[in-house]
């Protein structure tokens, strides 16, 4: 059974348009987080509004404003921003058809997944799915959300689609400045020949499941380690050597990848997450954490 549907509308395509669901794709609840407590009572402090002027102030006292200068604002009440939110239209239409590598990587944001409201949906749905899929074409689109209008793409994943929103382009900087001083010199062709050679013994399907947040996995070791009194050992990072032959590292790598054959990555199982609580002070005794 599906998750819970966040948004509901209509998918349309020209004259033609069918119900839709739309699926939050990420799981940000995963990840770590912690909050900021008093040292002493181990009680969570609360971030306190503060004016330069008049010191700590109420929420309700606070407005917005946009700096058009610095340290010159122009208050912004909700009634201007309602003024400018755009009605929801509840509908994802599809204004084109691109190839998928003509996306630049840079104008993605947020994925969701999209599958059909109901049965009644389905078959225009699937219509629409299959015609994608022979095509290889992605549909962009637009859609309002939270009085926004943002441009998505639509792919194909699966049995339904993939609906990642876009960042506009003047939301996106250009990479040439950045690499502007780059030299075009001429490639050590034994060099290029060695690095692709190493590149080539590393080729694999892409499975994101053998990659695991080794940052995670140890943050909740010190976690566990703590609630049973316990003071984990943390391992401090080999230095990086400070200078090297660029040649000589390439053959080196050459001959271990030869010599052990590609690396393997292990599945392991990760640890669930315990019970927070505040840990007071314990007798403790020294564990090597992994």
């Amino acid at each position: 059974m599906p998750p819970r549907a966040m948004w509901t509308g209509q998918l349309r395509l020209s004259l033609v348009s069918f119900g839709v669901r739309m699926y939050a794709a990420t799981e940000s609840s995963k990840r770590v987080a912690m909050n900021q407590l008093h040292k002493d009572c181990h009680q969570r402090v609360r971030n306190q509004l503060h004016c330069p002027v008049h010191g700590a102030v109420n929420r309700e006292d606070v407005v917005k404003g946009y700096a058009y200068e610095k340290d010159t604002y122009i208050v912004i009440g909700a009634d201007d921003l309602e003024g400018i939110k755009l009605p929801s239209t509840k509908t994802i239409d599809l204004v084109q058809f691109v190839d998928a590598d003509e996306i630049d990587a840079l104008y993605f944001n947020s994925p969701y997944f999209i599958g059909p409201d109901g049965p009644v949906a389905e078959e225009a749905f699937r219509v629409i799915r299959e015609a994608m899929r022979r095509t290889g074409k992605v549909g962009i689109g637009k859609l309002v959300l939270q009085g926004r209008e943002h441009i998505v793409a639509l792919s194909v994943n699966g049995k339904g689609f993939l609906m990642t929103t876009l960042r506009y382009a003047s939301e996106v900087r250009s990479g040439e400045d950045v690499f502007r001083d780059i030299a075009d010199g001429e490639i050590d062709q034994e060099q290029l020949s060695l690095a692709e050679s190493i590149m080539k013994s590393k080729e694999a399907a892409f499975d994101p499941t053998k990659f695991r947040d080794q940052y995670q996995e140890a943050f909740f070791e010190i976690v566990k380690a703590k609630l049973e009194g316990e003071k984990p050992i943390l391992v401090e990072d080999e230095d990086a050597a400070v200078a090297f032959n660029f040649m000589d590292a390439l053959k080196e790598s050459v001959a271990k990848v030869q010599k052990t054959g590609p690396r393997k990555t292990t599945k392991k199982t990760t640890k669930k997450k315990p019970p927070a609580k505040s840990v007071g002070a314990k007798k403790k005794r020294q564990r090597k954490t992994g």
